[in-house]
């Protein structure tokens, strides 16, 4: 997978993007001459993750670990400090975090042939971010998306939100400039994201744009986003939303840890409708569509092919297909969990690995950075 192989009319916006922000005139330092083609993605350790995390991630990640040319370096964070915007338990972030890597590595991700490390291993981080909080702009962030919706839910007036103003912090505020110092510090060049992300891409290439015009440099490369195929994926038991690890309803979604039975009960229970035949319509049939965009995703096919095997068939008779395809991929995916999972002392030696080869790549830039602002 590639910036090559990318949708048309995301090549259009990357290359609008390279014109807008184009920096070719400065001079680039030394230390990041000849960098390699990079590639880099984070993960929050949350637990155990569901086949969303999964299909939007974690299986795109082993993709490119099996498709890149030799010649691209991969680089896969946990993303632990963002974690604690809305801290769990400190045993629990610590298991989180193992699972975290038992699930990169379990859907294909090879330590070896790239960098997998936890992000508060590295420094380099929140350095970084301080030194870019500094040219981020208060109005840029508080467009984000993601911190509008927290403050609507916060400044609703119909109920009683006390208790959720009170979870508004400064890291909830500022956590997307932590992301673009996480991108820019590894000079990435594309990062794999689903449509949600795009607009924290876009406040990177703001925030690396302004630093690199303000002291007339190319310190940081330009990154490009790279759409993940996968659609984002439903609730099972409400496909108006999306599915989620904090749903009351066990139902609503499948967990990489389930077993067959468990995968069948579920897909079984999962909201459909009452019209004959198998469409994709994700607005008049979103259960049925998420249901194809489960098997598109896992399978790697277009949904109208998804809808072309299975046009014909019954709800029940679809749901049993759905189920099959579902188990007979990721009960390889579960096992190699459980496997790597009982190995704790191997999960932290590859993490500390990994952080050192992270932490080599991450001080050049970080280097050059603080002599160009003048701290060296």
């Amino acid at each position: 997978m590639s910036g090559q192989n990318a949708c048309p009319a995301l090549r259009a916006v990357n290359s609008a993007w390279r014109r807008q922000y184009s920096t070719s005139a400065r001079k680039t330092p030394p230390a990041l001459l000849n960098s390699p083609n990079t590639v880099f993605s984070g993960i929050q350790p949350t637990g155990v993750a569901h086949i969303g995390n999964y299909l939007g991630a974690l299986s795109a990640w082993g993709r490119l670990c099996a498709r890149s040319p030799p010649s691209t370096r991969l680089i896969f964070s946990i993303v632990d400090l963002h974690a604690i915007t809305m801290p769990p338990p400190p045993e629990s972030l610590r298991e989180y975090k193992r699972q975290g890597a038992a699930m990169i590595m379990a859907s294909g991700v090879d330590p070896e042939r790239c960098v997998l490390y936890a992000q508060s291993a590295v420094s380099a981080h929140t350095e970084l971010c301080w030194i870019l909080t500094c040219m981020s702009e208060f109005g840029y962030l508080s467009r984000m998306t993601q911190w509008k919706s927290k403050l609507n839910i916060a400044d609703d007036a119909s109920t009683d939100n006390r208790e959720a103003q009170k979870h508004l912090n400064l890291g909830l505020f500022s956590y997307p400039v932590l992301q673009a110092a996480d991108i820019l510090l590894y000079q990435t060049n594309q990062v794999p994201v689903g449509d949600d992300q795009v607009q924290h891409l876009e406040l990177t290439r703001h925030i690396a744009d302004r630093f690199n015009t303000r002291y007339d440099c190319n310190v940081f490369t330009m990154p490009n986003v790279l759409l993940t195929p996968t659609p984002r994926i439903m609730s099972l038991k409400n496909p108006k939303k999306k599915m989620s690890k904090s749903d009351t309803a066990v139902g609503s979604r499948i967990m990489i840890s389930d077993t067959a039975d468990q995968i069948a009960k579920k897909i079984k229970g999962a909201v459909t409708d009452s019209i004959e035949g198998i469409t994709y319509d994700p607005e008049a049939r979103p259960g049925v569509a998420n249901l194809i965009d489960i098997v598109a995703g896992i399978t790697e096919q277009p949904q109208k092919e998804v809808v072309k095997q299975y046009s014909m068939m019954k709800h029940g008779e679809f749901k049993t297909a759905v189920t099959d395809v579902i188990v007979s991929n990721l009960d390889p995916v579960r096992l190699e969990f459980q496997r790597i999972s009982a190995d704790p002392e191997y999960i932290d030696a590859i993490l500390r690995r990994g952080a050192e080869r992270a932490n080599e790549i991450a001080q050049l830039t970080l280097t050059e950075v603080k002599r160009t602002i003048g701290l060296l």
